[in-house]
């Protein structure tokens, strides 16, 4: 850092803001270093601790463009080539300047109203005490990553219930942010549920809000939140490994929860869980509905011209099986059950019907390609739908039928 820079009060005045029109880079918003507690959707009601993305890239880019240009390089942020050791050699004089700016801008209305402006909204202007908050406690997010990892390789539940009663619940503000960072690492998420029941000797809701461990099931709900970004409209090259990762630690998660806490009719944890199981099954189901529609789009042979693979097809057609399989394993955490049924049923029917056309017409068109990857993408498919040995038994049937040929 310049040696002007460094003789600066904690206090100074910031420098004075460039026009707004400059927007400044958001790559990796302050490094990564607020990365364990950033969602990346708006959340349908307040989840304490967690920091939406696009408010976290609104006040890097106010910290960039006004706060600290001589302190950090946006050039370098753009690039994302800033690292966060950089940040960190300069975060007490940029933590000063942003809680001297903040407390300015709620002393008066017209700074608050520019601070406004040059965050962009309301809402990042109303996160960014939060912000602020989780860059002081930096260095305890790692830790509280490292805790939950450490919660992997634990099998006792007693050094497990050690563990978690080594955690600052008596400060619910910090307690949610280490939470949050801590269960994004955490595989079983249902074992640190039943660790804190043992804690509380009751697994109401109103126990656990007694003995300060609240801001664990809110960890656990905002990483279910944070699920829901993984299942937006999927086309034929969505990546529907990730959605389907996405929607078994979504399931785990949930069932952490409902699966052992007496939840409360009308209670804040109820009305969240409803909100994410009607979230996660709207993007869901639309999915649902064309799975054995894209099957059949796959399987048919062309109309018009010479036979060909439909490869997206093929891609759509398998992404939409595979969703299949992962929604039938979490269907008590959605609300897909009639959508879901009747997608299966007809899903089987269909591959049933297909592989047994295609048979036939590798029986008559022996080491025909077309008919043969057609084929193969079925089997693939009914493995998937129905299992491995009704699959085997269809690839003996596809080899004698070549042979017989």
């Amino acid at each position: 850092m310049p040696s002007a820079a460094k003789s600066q009060p904690a206090t100074a005045a910031a420098p004075q803001p460039a026009p707004l029109h400059r927007a400044a880079p958001v790559a990796r918003p302050f490094a990564g270093l607020l990365e364990p507690v950033i969602i990346e959707e708006v959340p349908a009601s307040p989840l304490p601790g967690a920091l939406v993305r696009e408010h976290v890239e609104a006040a890097w880019t106010w910290t960039l463009r006004d706060l600290a240009p001589d302190l950090l390089s946006a050039e370098r942020a753009a690039n994302g080539s800033l690292t966060a050791a950089e940040v960190e050699a300069v975060a007490t004089e940029l933590l000063a300047r942003m809680k001297d700016h903040l407390a300015r801008a709620d002393a008066d209305f017209d700074t608050g109203r520019r601070l406004r402006a040059m965050l962009g909204s309301d809402e990042a202007r109303a996160a960014l005490p939060a912000i602020i908050a989780a860059l002081r406690h930096r260095a305890l997010l790692t830790k509280a990553q490292g805790f939950g990892r450490a919660v992997n390789a634990i099998s006792e539940e007693a050094a497990l219930v050690t563990a978690l009663q080594s955690m600052p619940v008596q400060d619910p503000a910090l307690a949610g942010l280490l939470f949050l960072a801590a269960t994004g690492q955490v595989t079983n998420p249902s074992r640190l549920v039943l660790a804190v029941i043992k804690i509380c000797g009751n697994p109401t809701e109103a126990a656990i809000i007694r003995s300060g461990f609240a801001p664990l099931i809110d960890g656990l709900l905002t990483q279910a939140h944070n699920q829901l970004h993984l299942m937006k409209p999927m086309g034929p090259f969505a990546d529907i490994d990730l959605t389907c990762r996405g929607l078994d630690r979504f399931h785990r998660l949930v069932r952490a929860v409902t699966g052992f806490v007496e939840l409360t009719r009308g209670g804040r944890w109820t009305a969240a869980l409803s909100s994410l199981t009607r979230q996660v099954s709207e993007r869901i189901e639309p999915r649902l509905k064309t799975v054995a529609t894209d099957v059949n789009m796959a399987m048919r042979r062309g109309r018009e011209g010479s036979d060909r693979l439909d490869n997206s097809a093929i891609l759509s057609a398998m992404g939409g099986v595979y969703l299949m399989a992962a929604v039938r394993e979490c269907r008590d955490s959605l609300a897909v059950n009639a959508t879901f049924d009747q997608a299966w049923s007809q899903t089987g029917q269909a591959l049933e019907t297909h592989i047994e056309r295609n048979l036939d017409l590798l029986r008559r068109q022996p080491g025909d390609p077309v008919v043969g990857g057609r084929l193969d993408a079925a089997i693939k498919m009914a493995e998937v739908r129905f299992n491995a040995d009704y699959a085997d038994t269809l690839r003996r049937a596809r080899a004698a039928a070549e042979r017989r040929s």
